[in-house]
């Protein structure tokens, strides 16, 4: 789809979306869609081709480029490989971008001389890798309450009722190299032992409105076929109640709360990050003093 308006654009329409990599494509796959988030009208149509490193592999996306004409990212570091992707589109008016090259030109500005590429260089095995590889481990360990004798290694302790994200954020988190459990609160069930006398991790109650919780039970009950019509699971008060215990809880130790309502996962996880710097320099100061 090239060449349409906005006044032409039918309500949903679609285009093809190019995604060429010499590594795993992560990057190009969140450039990608934070970019086509920006069009709530029409909707892209991924092809993602990671690890082209060869002209034979690049054969194959010439080739789907010319069959489904649309917008090309990529980030090669080859340059024979390089130009020929860039010849190939501009020659036949396809748009690309090298979604990497305007950064590494800014960083060239700045930090004077040319740069050395390497394919993946950002999936190295350092020690930042190792990090995040420990810090999955820790957290898979530590799920839905889980060991919660060993609560005092976490970096982050996440509260929560049933289905208030707890699981998808403690993953996020520990891919960014962040150790994460998380504990779910049942009002008639105790929290576990010594939880208000952590004091390396950061503890993070989550809560959602009534609404988002009721709704997102619901659907998971229907899924497995277990939904009753007067199941406490899903009633709104019975939920209400859930969550003001949450919130009571958390007031109680002075643990902050985030309401994931209208939040991703992302932006949850962005939130209990800057918390936990917070939380850390007050610990060092602490600790310093």
């Amino acid at each position: 789809m090239t060449g349409v308006t906005d006044a032409t654009r039918p309500a949903e329409s679609y285009y093809h979306l190019h995604l060429v990599s010499d590594s795993t494509g992560e990057t190009l796959i969140s450039v990608g869609r934070a970019a086509a988030a920006q069009y709530s009208g029409v909707r892209p149509i991924e092809h993602v081709y990671p690890l082209v490193r060869m002209h034979k592999q690049l054969d194959k996306v010439i080739s789907d480029i010319e069959e489904y004409p649309g917008i090309v990212l990529y980030t090669l570091t080859e340059p024979e490989l390089r130009n020929r992707l860039k010849t190939y589109c501009t020659e036949n008016s396809v748009p690309v971008l090298s979604v990497l090259a305007p950064v590494v030109r800014l960083f060239q500005a700045y930090l004077g001389g040319a740069p050395t590429p390497r394919v993946g260089g950002q999936h190295q095995l350092d020690g930042e890798y190792f990090r995040r590889i420990d810090a999955m481990n820790f957290t898979v360990m530590h799920d839905d309450g889980q060991h919660t004798d060993g609560l005092e290694a976490a970096d982050v302790v996440l509260l929560g009722i049933s289905r208030s994200s707890k699981t998808p954020t403690s993953i996020y988190l520990a891919n960014r190299g962040i150790k994460t459990a998380n504990i779910p609160l049942v009002p008639s069930i105790p929290v576990p032992a010594g939880l208000s006398e952590l004091r390396r991790p950061l503890v993070v109650g989550l809560v959602a409105s009534a609404e988002r919780v009721v709704e997102i039970r619901r659907n998971r009950l229907l899924g497995l076929n277990a939904a009753q019509p007067h199941d406490a699971y899903i009633d709104r008060e019975a939920v209400a109640e859930e969550i003001a215990f949450s919130r009571r809880l958390c007031a109680k130790n002075g643990w902050p709360v985030i309401d994931v309502t209208r939040r991703s996962i992302e932006e949850t996880a962005a939130a209990i990050i800057a918390l936990l710097k917070e939380h850390q320099r007050r610990i060092s100061e602490a600790a310093g003093g």
